[in-house]
């Protein structure tokens, strides 16, 4: 099996690569509920639960946010 030799640098650059991806799924997500919210076409759940889906994204958001800001602080 070959091991692939990274470096810290490597590292901590796919790691702020894939925070900021994340980040970025995140707001597409929180858009895409607001509009399904908005017109009502949220599929098989409650307009409710709908809700807690939005605030979900949210939230993840937020500690998406934290983890790359500790990430870029490193």
């Amino acid at each position: 099996m070959v091991m692939c030799e990274w470096t810290l640098a490597d590292i901590k650059n796919r790691a702020s690569n894939k925070a900021f991806a994340k980040v970025t799924i995140l707001g597409l997500d929180i858009e895409e509920q607001k509009r399904n919210l908005k017109n009502g076409t949220y599929g098989g759940i409650t307009h409710a639960e709908a809700e807690q889906v939005l605030e979900g994204y949210k939230t993840e958001l937020q500690v998406w946010n934290y983890i790359t800001e500790l990430i870029e602080k490193q």
